[in-house]
């Protein structure tokens, strides 16, 4: 990712895919509608199966709620990172870098520990122009606040 100069934003901010995340819930919303559906008008199933089938798309709902939750939240004392099943608080400090190379499909947080921590709520997938702008955006913030500026 080139590195121009840009201006840090305003904190707290909130990083997130938005495109991504809607169509994952809407995709999730509708599976949700038709398999119930389904389980309603079927005159052949018995209340466990349609017990079952409604399951079954609550499962497949809350498994696609689970893939549009990652987001990145940077106030005053650090980022928070919110992947798929994990939260993870780290201080300015503990950020060397921000990465996002070409071909890679998130955003990867160099940490002051040696270890590289992924970043699911900023990633190219769909919106790749809106990717960069806020991997530029939290780089700028690490940069003025944390770690990586020591490091130089």
């Amino acid at each position: 990712m080139p590195t121009p100069t840009s201006p840090s934003p305003a904190l707290p901010v909130t990083f997130r895919p938005t495109q991504t995340r809607i169509v994952l819930l809407t995709i999730g919303a509708v599976m949700f509608i038709v398999i119930t559906a389904i389980a309603v008008t079927l005159e052949r199933l018995s209340p466990g199966e349609r017990i079952s089938f409604v399951f079954t798309a609550l499962l497949f709902l809350g498994g696609l709620w689970l893939l549009s939750r990652p987001k990145v939240v940077a106030d005053e004392n650090g980022v928070t990172v919110v992947n798929i099943t994990r939260v993870r608080r780290l201080e300015w400090a503990e950020i060397l870098r921000v990465n996002l190379r070409p071909g890679d499909p998130w955003v990867f947080l160099d940490l002051s520990d040696g270890s590289s921590l992924p970043v699911l709520g900023i990633q190219p997938g769909i919106a790749r122009e809106r990717a960069i702008t806020d991997a530029r955006a939290l780089r700028a913030l690490a940069d003025a606040r944390g770690g990586s500026a020591e490091q130089r």
